[in-house]
């Protein structure tokens, strides 16, 4: 489910030689309580700033308490539980850091309180999981809810075009990828394919989400049908409010 395992991302403001400077870091997601890997990334990005969480999911949050506890810093999410020491994170909002500049996109749908960060200079987009580096998002009933998700990657897809540029793709999991908008476009015609899917299962006398799975997900190790099962809720939810 993590693919190649968690991103966490080091910002910092490059010195004049292209390198990495002396000024503070923005530290995106410290990823799982593994001791080893923290101290590894203080290494890299001490002194830390701010620590930045895209999402609750124990994947990215799970070491961020302990990770504030090593550097010293402040955590900030949407979710006021997850924020130690600081304020949540608000829609819009620009975070200036020594040199390092991103602003704030709210992009719910994979959880409620989902949110990717925009660093306009650098043309660059960190999606957290509302875009992998690698296939696609589960949007997993309740806690995920698709409309909000669609509106989310419209919102990113926005964003995206007011950069001038291509502006490269930084994800939760899975590699960077060099063109976000065009994986954006790519991750809104999946699902109206499979929204396409889900209907015609319906209409052909699927009368559950295990039914639906095992229709339009029948070319899907069964393995992971029990998260295409909660995909297929939120798609179902979405189908009957829409």
């Amino acid at each position: 489910m993590t693919l190649d395992g968690t991103n966490t991302w080091i910002l910092r403001a490059p010195d004049e030689q292209g390198r990495a400077s002396g000024a503070r870091s923005i530290v995106v997601d410290p990823g799982e309580l593994d001791e080893p890997h923290l101290r590894r990334v203080l290494e890299m990005a001490a002194p830390v700033a701010v620590v930045l969480l895209t999402h609750r999911h124990h994947d990215h949050t799970e070491g961020a308490e302990r990770f504030a506890e090593l550097a010293a810093a402040p955590v900030r999410a949407v979710d006021p539980a997850l924020c130690l020491d600081a304020d949540p994170l608000v829609d819009g909002e620009t975070i200036e850091v020594d040199g390092v500049r991103l602003e704030v996109l709210a992009s719910p749908g994979h959880t409620t309180d989902s949110v990717s960060f925009l660093l306009r200079d650098d043309a660059a987009l960190l999606s957290g999981d509302t875009v992998l580096g690698r296939g696609t998002t589960v949007v997993a009933h309740p806690d995920g809810a698709l409309g909000p998700y669609l509106d989310s990657l419209r919102t990113l897809r926005a964003a995206v075009d007011s950069v001038e540029g291509t502006v490269r793709l930084y994800p939760g999991h899975g590699p960077v990828l060099a063109d976000a908008g065009a994986v954006i476009d790519g991750y809104l015609a999946h699902r109206e394919e499979r929204l396409t899917q889900v209907r015609e299962a319906l209409d052909a006398g699927a009368e559950s989400a295990d039914d639906v799975v095992r229709t339009v997900y029948a070319d899907v190790d069964p393995i992971l049908w029990p998260a295409a099962t909660l995909s297929v809720r939120a798609q179902l939810e979405y189908l009957r409010t829409t």
